[in-house]
């Protein structure tokens, strides 16, 4: 748990952020210098003067600007004074009044009261003196009258006066030199100085006696200022006044911030939690002096080191402790879960830790007699010479010697302000070039052309430097020799954000750069890194434990969790002190305190393998691995729900996400996907603004876990095929790949400050080093169990000032878009009014089915108007197609929600059960060989199917079941689309001829009689759609760019223009819909007759558009019950139906079939008529008959609804051919058979069989029917005798048929040389279960 005594900050005002970065961003070229109260800055903006120093007769500032512009009075007007330094004039009557307005203080100076023996006025009266003072050699008054008219002049440095008795001369002792006060005399005694001035570093002195004799060394508890020619006291360091002359007392310091306990090194100011935490902060160690021991918590096991562990780890095998203390002095050798253990210190060692680099055994057994093995460096990484070890391309020539054997410095060029030595990756300072003392390896920096000199007048820029090579001119530290190679310039060390120069802000300076922090953080003794206040703890998942690591304590405590298998993915919410994570054997997100004082189930019901938390918009996103993945989000603050209550963010285009991580201070989500197209993709939180960041071939392969550097703003992912963790800016800009070789497997990683944390689970360790070069590795945790998901606990990393969401009242769910910005969303089910803000029921429940390749998308049409000219797809709800290769054309049934679905890729019909949350397989309906289905449509009110293919280029019908398949028109080109009218009992299907005779569009009757074209002119028709009352037909023209429509009797042409690109259409209620494809994909509506609008456009290939509401299906006709009678098919007809028989059956009468018997015994027709094969020959993968319909198989278990039929009926016989294989049929019959069918459907309407008497045609009607034309249905008085002859004699004709089989049998058994298999119906022999989503494999180790 985390320590009580930790005190974590609070969170600074985005405003001190946004100033802070907006002050140092601003300083490019140099930074802005801030003067304080009282000041002002010179010209040069290298110091600030205070603002009685200015035109105060002497330069303060070193380019002199404190003494320019200065008023200078020529002419002294009436009633002005003229200040001593001569560069500012006041009134009259401001001298000494008592407050001084000239900076020199000469408008005070000497100001005397009138005082008894004054007899000499002067300065306008402002000074009066006694007569001691007129004529003394010394000028007492500025307008010098007090030694005028004295005679003869005085010599210098001597007092005249003159005897007024006798007019003798004589001559006085020096005059004494007067200081005022704050000043001391010069040794010379002829000028004063201030004391402020004395060992100020600077001669003020003529004579430099105001810089002797000063204090060199200081004593403990002061300070010395940068002349090192004065002492202070250490607390007047930093205290806002300056003491020292240079002010560098005052330089370079930090104002205190909140929690300052600790003042050190002059310039930083350090909070408690700084204090003994195992870092030095202070250069001179003050902070991590007089460190007592502290305590552990009860439950917990002290290191010797200092380091607090759980209980539970102590003598458990693998030591902890740094020291490994919580190994020694175990009672008995631990309990070993791994297969191997160190032979005498007895740990738990793993096969992978062997030889690994790392000592793990206390007796360094593990490292021993390992074999030299020359490595092969990856893609990214650089050999070095010896061939034994492999560095990141990025260390080459950094200026590091990473390889042992340093040849990843070779070739290296130095820096202008250092010498090349000669073996080309050696640097050396100027001043040991040319000293007579070899410091190059190989001597290179001596001998030579040493002798030559410099020229006092050198050409060189800043200095000039002997060389072996003769004379070389040089560049200062933070500079770079120009190609003139005198000329220096300015290195701009924070350009690129070089690594290793500063952690968060740099501003670059001439010849040096300053590095700044973020608010939270402090500046460490080296001017470049930036520490956060407080300790941050590594959560992370070790198999099937939540551990929590100090990342400066080393501290080792265990969460409870209730995980059995691995805990993949985890994150935290610091306000309500929560962990949640997701586990192989939980579908659900548990979450435990982390005090661990409660634990919870937050969702059930899902299948996640990532999860995050948006702590601004107080949410929680996982990826949903159901069909192709979703993104799904639940507020935090959620009670237990269930699937209905989830918000889907986003669920279309996905193939395999695979890890997601957030950036709520900006609103945007990142995700990776592993699918066909390997790539990074970054979304608003609420969906919005998609795009590809990152999907380059060569920079990623398998990007594992996510995540956001929000200090540095890059993106992070690990990568286990490239064996390497990857970076990118945001936007996808800037990759950088290191690859190291401890970066073997990485699954999970997250970013600090400067550093990268990795999972490995092949070495089952967690290990960091720097974000950028990789350098500074460190290993922290290494367990035998596999460790997967990680975070960094703090709580700055967790705050925001802005909450989008707090002031937006959603009456559901509010997430994050770009910005932040809040945006209300709804769940499954439910839309968003146009208020924005209401979730509310459906009004209007007609929808779009929009199709894709691998996802069909639920639109109900109710959203169009409140939202159009969409960027990206409306509120929606996608499906995931599971198991689906290719999709190509779609129907629905309201009434069982019910899916049925052509997929190209697998030569099959596949059936769909819509649920609220996605798609469920109900097994395939039909199933083809090396065929594709072209056009499919819905009988909705008898389940039957009509459908046409490539191999079968036939308008065929099959049965709810699958059972039973008719052909209803055989002399069609290619039939692309079917639209059926159930209720009008019409069917309408596009006729592409060949090629000469064009394309046309026809209608017939649902038995396919009564065919008829209604439009010639078409060039590529598709989407057939029948108007509500079925009296019109509509079709997209793709090779037109028109959406067509003509009644059903081919009247009343229209057309509309949808231009180029066309390729779906729907109608919904007399509103068209149709899609474009062109740079992006369209979705267009027109709703009324003259203009068009666009909805949305999405970059998804759309197959096809389905529109559905309850009006459109909904009705009767007289299939509708108990299938119209019929046992196999029926067919509706405009005021009636006709019962069909398979195509392998004939009709007994008009409602029942009987199979025919035209096939040998065993065996059984193609659906072309033309050929039969034996039973085994049908379903077993390879297409025997010439139109492949002998694999038309269905897995289904369903029924067909069957009509009641007579108890026997008689069976014509047909000669069977003696071949029992392929069997060519009597053509001849096949026809008479075809023309008897359709003379019974034409003359006898069906209830009857045509029959020729005396060269006519007449009826021979069925049972229950009369008439000419079998119009009549018998009463139910004539239909009871009737139906109990024709029982009766059935009966008896059973009986004989029995009695002949009996007899037959015995016969035949004594004949038969070889048995004859069992003839088995196709319900037999086809009968399956559904095919169910296979369960995804697992690539993580089994648990110990």
């Amino acid at each position: 748990m985390l320590p009580h005594s930790t005190n974590w900050p609070t969170a600074p005002p985005p405003s001190l952020m946004v100033q802070l970065v907006s002050l140092v961003l601003s300083a490019a070229a140099q930074t802005p210098l801030n003067c304080n109260l009282g000041t002002k800055p010179c010209k040069d903006g290298s110091e600030c003067v205070l603002h009685q120093h200015v035109c105060d007769g002497e330069a303060d500032c070193r380019d002199g600007s404190d003494e320019e512009d200065c008023t200078v009075c020529f002419i002294i007007h009436i009633g002005q004074f003229l200040c001593a330094h001569g560069k500012k004039c006041i009134d009259q009557r401001q001298v000494c009044d008592g407050v001084a307005q000239c900076q020199d203080r000469s408008d005070e100076l000497d100001c005397l009261n009138s005082m008894e023996g004054c007899v000499h006025h002067c300065d306008n009266k402002t000074l009066c003196l006694p007569d001691t003072f007129l004529c003394d050699g010394e000028g007492d008054c500025l307008d010098g009258t007090d030694e005028a008219n004295c005679g003869n002049a005085p010599s210098v440095h001597h007092n005249v006066a003159e005897d007024s008795n006798n007019g003798n001369t004589t001559m006085s002792a020096p005059a004494p030199l007067k200081c005022p006060f704050g000043t001391k005399p010069c040794r010379d005694r002829i000028e004063c100085v201030l004391y402020n001035h004395v060992c100020d570093g600077e001669a003020d002195c003529k004579d430099g006696s105001d810089e002797e004799e000063c204090i060199l060394e200081c004593e403990r508890g002061q300070f010395q200022c940068a002349h090192g020619k004065k002492c202070i006291d250490q607390r007047q360091v930093c205290d806002g006044v300056a003491q020292c002359q240079d002010r560098s007392d005052e330089l370079d310091c930090l104002k205190p911030m909140e929690g300052c306990v600790h003042h050190c090194d002059k310039t930083r100011c350090l909070p408690d939690t700084f204090l003994c935490d195992g870092e030095r902060d202070c250069l001179d160690g003050t902070d991590e002096a007089n460190c007592a021991d502290e305590s552990c918590n009860s439950g917990e096991f002290r290191c010797t080191s200092g380091q607090c562990l759980s209980v539970s780890m102590r003598c458990d095998g693998h030591p902890d402790c740094q020291d490994r203390s919580d190994e020694e002095s175990c009672t008995e050798p631990p309990q070993c879960t791994t297969k191997l253990r160190c032979p005498q210190s007895q740990e738990c060692l793993l096969e992978e830790w062997v030889c690994d680099g790392e000592q793990d055994c206390k007796d360094g057994s593990d490292e021993k007699n390992c074999k030299m093995v020359q490595l092969k460096c990856g893609d990214f990484q650089w050999a070095c010479t010896s061939k034994s070890q492999c560095v990141p391309k990025a260390w080459r020539c950094d200026g590091t010697k990473d390889c042992a054997d340093e040849s990843d410095e070779a070739g290296s060029t130095c820096p202008s302000h250092q010498f090349q030595c000669g073996s080309t990756w050696e640097c050396l300072d100027t001043a040991l070039v040319c000293d007579t003392v070899r410091n190059c390896a190989n001597g290179s920096d001596e001998g030579g052309n040493c002798q030559a000199k410099c020229p006092d007048k050198t050409q060189c820029a800043h200095n000039c430097y002997s060389t072996p090579h003769g004379t070389r001119c040089g560049c200062k530290a933070g500079y770079r020799l120009q190609e003139d190679t005198v000329s220096c310039v300015d290195i701009d060390e924070c350009e690129g954000g070089r690594p290793g120069v500063c952690s968060h802000l740099c501003v670059n300076t001439q010849g040096s750069f300053q590095c700044h922090c973020y608010p939270g953080y402090l500046l460490e003794s080296d001017g470049r890194r930036c520490k956060i206040t407080g300790e941050p703890y590594l959560l992370a998942s070790v198999q099937t434990e939540l551990f929590l690591f100090g990342l400066r304590s080393s501290s080792l405590d265990v969460l409870v969790s209730s995980a059995k298998k691995a805990i993949l993915s985890l994150d935290y919410d610091w306000r309500d002190q929560k962990v949640f994570w997701v586990s192989l054997d939980s579908e659900s997100i548990k979450w435990s305190s982390l005090d661990q004082k409660k634990r919870g189930t937050l969702v059930k019901g899902i299948k996640s393998d990532c999860i995050a938390v948006d702590w601004v918009g107080r949410n929680l996103y996982w990826i949903d691995g159901i069909g192709g993945g979703r993104i799904i989000a639940v507020g935090l603050n959620s009670t237990i729900i269930n699937s209905m209550d989830l918000t889907v963010i986003l669920d279309e285009d996905f193939e395999q996400p695979l890890s997601l991580a957030l950036l709520p201070q900006k609103g945007i989500m990142f995700w990776s996907e592993i699918g066909n197209e390997v790539k990074i993709e970054r979304a608003g939180m609420d969906g919005s603004e998609r795009r590809v960041v990152v999907s380059h071939s060569l920079s990623l392969s398998w990007p594992g876990g996510l995540a956001v550097d929000t200090l540095g703003e890059r993106i992070y992912w690990t990568d286990e095929k490239l064996r390497c963790i990857g970076s990118a800016s945001l936007d996808g800009e800037d990759i950088e790949l290191l690859q190291m070789m401890e970066t073997i497997n990485p699954f999970s990683v997250t970013v600090y400050n400067d550093l990268i944390y990795w999972s490995d689970t092949r070495r089952r360790t967690i290990q960091r080093a720097h974000k950028i070069t990789g350098k500074n590795r460190k290993v922290l945790l290494k367990r035998p169990g596999q460790p997967f998901g990680l975070k960094i606990i703090h709580p700055l990393l967790q705050t925001s000032n802005e909450r989008p969401c707090e002031n937006l009242r959603c009456s559901h769910l509010c997430v994050l878009g770009p910005g932040p910005k809040g945006v209300c969303k709804c769940p499954s089910g439910l839309l968003l009014a146009e208020d924005g803000l209401t979730c509310s029921n459906l009004v209007n429940s007609a929808f779009l089915l929009v199709l894709s390749p691998t996802v069909v998308t639920q639109i109900y049409l109710q959203t169009m108007h409140s939202a159009v000219f969409l960027k990206s797809w409306p509120e929606h709800l996608a499906l995931p197609l599971p198991n689906v290769n290719e999709a190509a054309m779609l129907d629905y049934t309201l009434q069982d929600q019910t899916l049925y679905l052509a997929d190209s890729g697998q030569s099959s019909v596949v059936l769909f059960k819509l649920k609220e949350t996605g798609l469920v397989p109900r097994g395939q309906f039909l199933q083809l060989q090396g065929d594709t289905v072209t056009a499919l449509a819905l009988d909705w009110i008898t389940l039957s199917v009509y459908w046409s293919s490539t191999k079968q280029p036939r308008l065929q019908v099959t049965s709810s079941s699958g059972e039973h398949t008719a052909v209803l028109i055989r002399d069609i080109g290619s039939l692309e689309s079917i639209a059926l009218h159930p209720l009008s009992g019409r069917l309408c299907f596009t006729n592409l001829a060949k090629q000469e005779e064009g394309a046309q569009v026809e209608c017939a009757h649902m038995d396919g009689v009564k065919r008829a074209p209604v439009w010639k002119d078409a060039f590529q028709p598709t989407s057939l759609t029948f108007s509500n009352k079925g009296n019109e037909i509509y079709w997209a023209d793709i090779g037109y760019g028109v959406i067509g429509s003509v009644r059903v009797d081919g009247t009343g042409y229209k057309e509309f223009k949808t231009g180029d690109g066309l390729t779906a259409f729907a109608l919904s209620n007399g509103m068209l819909l149709w899609a474009t494809d062109s740079d992006t994909t369209k979705v267009w509506y027109r709703d009324d007759p003259l203009t068009k609008k666009l909805w949305f456009e999405v970059n998804t290939e759309i197959v096809s558009l389905k529109a559905y509401s309850k009006s459109s299906q909904m009705g009767s006709n007289l299939c509708s019950d108990g299938n119209g009678d019929c046992s196999h098919l029926c067919l509706a007809l405009p005021g009636g139906r006709t019962c069909r028989c398979a195509h392998d059956h004939y009709p007994v009468n008009v409602t029942y079939c009987a199979p025919d018997q035209h096939c040998p015994a065993g065996s059984r027709p193609c659906l072309d008529g033309h050929t039969c094969f034996p039973l085994e020959k049908f379903c077993d993968g390879h297409p025997d008959c010439s139109d492949t319909s002998d694999e038309n198989c269905v897995h289904l278990k369903g029924k067909s609804v069957k009509a009641k039929a007579p108890n026997q009926l008689p069976s014509p016989s047909f000669p069977i051919p003696a071949d029992p294989g392929s069997t060519s049929l009597d053509n001849s019959w096949l026809v008479r058979n075809l023309e008897a069918q359709q003379c019974s459907e034409k003359h006898c309407n069906g209830n009857g069989e045509c029959v020729e008497t005396n060269g006519g045609i007449s009826c021979s009607c069925g049972l229950g029917y009369s008439g000419d034309s079998c119009q009549n249905q018998l009463t139910k008085t004539m239909q009871g005798p009737l139906i109990y002859g024709a029982i009766g004699l059935c009966a008896a004709i059973v009986v004989i048929s029995v009695l002949a089989a009996v007899v037959k049998r015995k016969t035949a058994n004594t004949r038969r040389a070889n048995p004859v298999a069992k003839q088995t119906s196709m319900i037999e022999l086809e009968k399956g279960d559904g095919c169910e989503g296979a369960s995804p494999n697992s690539d993580f180790a089994e648990v110990q």
